[in-house]
């Protein structure tokens, strides 16, 4: 049974359910599980500066199996020079349980900022056949 069809809302910078009509789509599921992964506030680290001591997390988290990201961790950031390597090494860590699960072989990520208040993310999921999907998060970072 494949997964609820979830999609990147840009204007509101949220995930959504996709319609089919009156129903919820299907499908997509590797889509889904990336925007999950990445967009899912993680647990941050007791080491990670938080804007409001609030360390987020979801509460059913296993400890050896986080789920999310710490991309959250940006949201306040001024836009020092590192935003983007620090969003790469945040949704690496993020959709790491896809290639230690064999979902896909290995995945292609970059920030690119798009003006001084603008970043926005690319994913490329490689797959182990050989085939690849290309995922491009607009606005995963705004000033």
């Amino acid at each position: 049974m494949a997964d609820v069809t979830t999609i990147w809302d840009i204007p509101d910078m949220r995930g959504d359910w996709a319609m089919a009509g009156p129903s919820l789509q299907s499908g997509d599921d590797l889509q889904t599980a990336v925007l999950i992964s990445l967009f899912t506030d993680r647990l941050a680290l007791p080491s990670d500066a938080t804007p409001d001591g609030d360390r987020r997390g979801w509460w059913g988290d296993d400890p050896l199996y986080p789920i999310g990201s710490r991309l959250w961790l940006l949201g306040r950031v001024k836009g020092p020079l590192d935003v983007p390597q620090r969003a790469q090494d945040y949704a690496q860590e993020a959709l790491q349980w896809m290639i230690d699960d064999g979902v896909v072989a290995s995945f292609d990520i970059s920030a690119q900022w798009i003006n001084p208040s603008r970043l926005d993310l690319t994913v490329i999921a490689n797959r182990a056949d050989g085939t690849s999907v290309a995922m491009k998060f607009p606005q995963v970072w705004k000033g």
